[in-house]
């Protein structure tokens, strides 16, 4: 097996969440059971979580997966207490201290991606101080996970609406980047967009990462929508020049009506953003070295079937 990439997955184990018991980082609630049953509850369904990190992790070793993703599901209603304020905080710190440092130890990548809700280039200060509150929540998580504070913990974002003047969208995201905690702002990176009207590769690594220094996730398919005038692996080189020492990380997904509908054809105007089960394509990584997160439905079904149709013969 080629050393050129590592291979990962997002947020759900399907093989564990189906297992009984199940093994599941999403447990929540809707905001009348939060109301209802308060910040105990929500204590209480964050603790289950948390506890089945060390179990997701140690699965994912064992089958040699070296990136994973977290789900932002964790914490039920964050937003609306402090961590600290839980009553079960003290065994929830230990718990995820315990699984951080078994990935630390075992060289599991891990990374946040954070809700599309998510935008620091929104021209609405409510907006701004809802992300705020978000991210910093995401770089408390890593925190307590000791996780190093640099890009190999990322937490992801995109850079968020054009609101029809691309130039001053960045402008606020980069001002507004400042405004973060420390620790998000050493571990944020952006990624480039799925349409046309929205950020490229090129137009992130020219507005936001030259004046901030942050690096570009470079995602496969949603090149496709917005390429910037740039081809596949001009792309990919940018945005793995962003990342200095780090080995970059990248997202890779396939249109499910390209690959999985039956009334999909050529030329057909389907809607080819939504992402496929599988991977059916080999992944052509340009002869850099890469942590690759598959974001396909299968989860890691996805990874491991990839694995078996192609990483024997994987593009160098």
């Amino acid at each position: 097996m080629t050393q050129q990439i590592q291979l990962g997955y997002a947020c759900i184990n399907m093989t564990l969440s189906e297992q009984k018991p199940r093994i599941t980082t999403n447990r929540s609630m809707i905001k009348k059971t939060f109301l209802n049953k308060g910040i105990s509850y929500a204590s209480e369904l964050a603790l289950l979580n948390v506890s089945d990190l060390l179990p997701i992790f140690q699965w994912n070793i064992n089958n040699q997966i070296k990136v994973f993703r977290i789900s932002s599901c964790l914490f039920p209603w964050a937003s609306e207490y402090r961590l600290q304020d839980l009553p079960d905080y003290e065994e929830i710190k230990e718990k995820m201290s315990i699984a951080g440092r078994y990935a630390l130890e075992n060289g599991l990548r891990l990374s946040f991606h954070p809700g599309p809700f998510n935008i620091l280039s929104s021209p609405s200060e409510k907006v701004i101080l809802n992300t705020l509150t978000d991210l910093n929540h995401h770089g408390e998580l890593m925190d307590l996970l000791e996780q190093p504070r640099d890009h190999r913990a990322k937490i992801n974002v995109h850079a968020g609406g054009a609101y029809k003047d691309h130039d001053k969208a960045l402008e606020r995201m980069c001002k507004n980047f400042v405004r973060l905690d420390d620790s998000v702002k050493s571990r944020l990176t952006i990624e480039n967009d799925d349409r046309a009207n929205l950020f490229s590769v090129r137009h992130i690594y020219e507005n936001v990462y030259k004046r901030i220094g942050t690096p570009i996730v470079f995602d496969y398919h949603h090149h496709k929508f917005c390429d910037g005038n740039l081809t596949e692996q001009e792309a990919l080189e940018m945005a793995a020049s962003t990342w200095g020492e780090i080995i970059p990380t990248c997202h890779y997904s396939e249109s499910a009506a390209l690959k999985e509908s039956k009334e999909a054809k050529p030329g057909a105007l389907v809607k080819e953003n939504a992402h496929s089960d599988y991977v059916y394509d080999q992944i052509n990584n340009y002869g850099l070295r890469l942590d690759i997160v598959i974001e396909a439905k299968a989860k890691e079904l996805a990874l491991l079937k990839y694995r078996k149709d192609w990483m024997t013969s994987l593009v160098a």
